[in-house]
């Protein structure tokens, strides 16, 4: 996670009022939310489509047991 991310996280977490160590990204959901908003943002033919699906699958995700990857498997399977 880099500096500006990083510090992006730390204010969302505060105005949370949660830890910012429950918002830390691994390398893999780093690599999976990219992937996820590149196809979104090129399968779709809109850009803003990209931000959009990752919010979506943010919301799934806290809201459900399904974990990251197949939540994300979900939009991009054929």
């Amino acid at each position: 996670m880099d500096e500006w991310l990083r510090s992006a996280r730390d204010a969302i977490a505060g105005a949370a009022g949660v830890r910012a160590e429950e918002l830390e990204l691994s390398p893999a959901e780093e690599r999976n939310l990219l992937d996820l908003a590149r196809v979104a943002a090129h399968t779709s033919g809109e850009r803003t489509n990209a931000p959009l699906v990752c919010y979506l699958l943010g919301l799934a995700a806290a809201k459900s047991e399904v974990g990251l990857d197949s939540l994300a498997d979900a939009v991009t399977a054929e």
